[in-house]
């Protein structure tokens, strides 16, 4: 049986080198990177099983990674390393595409445990598809979010929880809470400026 192909993202070496003994002594084959930006490249370049990214780092945070990741390989499996500060992210994460989540400091035994279960939920599921289908809803958000300070407050703090009650997808939530205008642009049209508002201040923002 091939050895599954695991890719590892995180601007601390010590959690790389500490990943990659785990798993290299139960035949996993291992590529780590320090750089987010250089991670996302080779994620949507190069072949993987399942990608495990860090939520904060200083080129690109880990929902973008996953955003993107999934916009390209919607089957593949993510998983996110966070620290206790921001788990809550990492919960949100999951509700908006990621498998699982790893909190730091971990153990070898909880490092392969949510390896395995990620890569056992990924051959099982049925990949959620990358497109906009609820169009009208997602203008309603964005217009509102470029009027109501409250709302855009919870857009901040309780991401994917703050869109309860919109029908929406997660790629389409995802989109939101990232500012992916290319991609909702892409979908809808031209958004004016108004419309644009949110999504350029999620751009300049680093929550996550």
């Amino acid at each position: 049986m091939k050895a599954p192909r695991v890719l590892v993202i995180d601007d601390e070496q010590i959690v790389l080198d500490s990943v990659r003994k785990i798993l290299a002594e139960e035949n996993y084959e291992v590529e780590v990177t320090v750089s987010s930006r250089e991670g996302l490249d080779w994620a949507i370049q190069k072949q993987y099983d399942i990608v495990l990214s860090d939520i904060r780092m200083p080129e690109i945070g880990g929902m973008r990674i996953l955003r993107d990741i999934k916009r390209a390989k919607p089957s593949l499996a993510v998983v996110i390393i966070t620290g206790y500060a921001t788990v809550q992210s990492a919960v949100q994460a999951m509700k908006l595409g990621a498998t699982d989540y790893l909190e730091k400091p971990f153990t070898p035994e909880e490092l392969l445990k949510a390896v395995t279960s990620a890569l056992d939920v990924a051959a099982a599921q049925p990949p959620q598809e990358q497109v906009l289908i609820h169009k009208a809803e997602v203008i309603k958000v964005l217009e509102r979010a470029a009027s109501d300070s409250e709302f855009v407050a919870n857009l901040y703090y309780h991401g994917a929880d703050a869109l309860e009650e919109y029908d929406l997808t997660g790629p389409e939530k995802l989109a939101l809470l990232t500012g992916d205008i290319s991609w909702i642009e892409e979908h809808i049209g031209t958004l004016t400026k108004v419309q644009r508002r949110w999504l350029e201040q999620r751009l300049s923002a680093e929550i996550w």
